[in-house]
């Protein structure tokens, strides 16, 4: 019995899978950021959640808003080279066959071949070739700012959910310890499942989103160490 060959590629998650990995670690990152400094700052604990909770609700209409705008701008673009790419197929069909011709003769075919080719193509589908081969637009890799959007501001509020769900639970005197603990492991998990989820290596995925969270922690946990002391 034939089996049939089956491939799994990555690079079509990579639409969602940034937004989605860009919005939990802003998320995790900044409220952690934010709930260490102000705790740093000898805050009560309700301060530091009215803070959290404000952090929460602002950054993900921030990311959603972000991406929106950004995404958008990609799309504006990319319809704007298939518009040009359409007017030119109606007012010059010949100059664009030898366009495409020569694309496929530089990744490695025969001009002869690499013309017949640009040719069946023309004829099935004439924007779909050249947007795919000159232009390297795909529906897979479209931009799509709704999705971008919705991905961000849903995973920002769950990634900043963690360390305010910390803060609640701890001591007041261990709470700067058990947020930044705790929001550490989350961006290692975060960071190693973004790796996994992208064919990359789960270690250094786990690394770099660590490093720049205790980074981010320490700075805002000194400058509310230092307004602390000053007031």
């Amino acid at each position: 019995m034939r089996r049939h060959h089956f491939e799994r590629h990555y690079s079509s998650r990579a639409g969602w899978l940034r937004a989605a990995v860009l919005g939990a670690n802003d998320g995790i990152l900044s409220t952690a950021s934010l709930v260490v400094g102000v705790a740093a700052a000898a805050a009560t604990r309700e301060q530091i959640l009215v803070a959290g909770v404000a952090a929460l609700v602002a950054g993900a209409m921030s990311m959603a808003a972000g991406e929106y705008v950004s995404v958008s701008s990609q799309a504006d673009a990319e319809r704007a080279d298939i518009e040009r790419e359409r007017r030119e197929l109606e007012t010059e069909p010949e100059a664009e066959i030898k366009e495409l011709t020569l694309i496929y003769v530089k990744r490695g075919l025969q001009p002869q071949l690499a013309k017949e080719v640009a040719e069946e193509l023309t004829a099935h589908d004439a924007l779909k070739a050249h947007a795919r081969d000159e232009l390297g637009l795909t529906e897979l890799h479209a931009a799509r700012p709704m999705q971008a959007a919705v991905t961000s501001a849903v995973t920002f509020a769950i990634g900043a959910t963690l360390p305010l769900a910390a803060a609640l639970a701890s001591a007041p005197e261990n709470l700067l310890l058990v947020v930044s603990a705790g929001s550490l492991v989350a961006l290692a998990v975060l960071g190693a499942l973004a790796a996994r989820a992208g064919g990359s290596s789960l270690r250094v995925g786990a690394a770099r989103v660590t490093f720049w969270g205790a980074l981010g922690m320490a700075a805002t946990a000194a400058i509310g160490h230092l307004f602390g002391a000053v007031t």
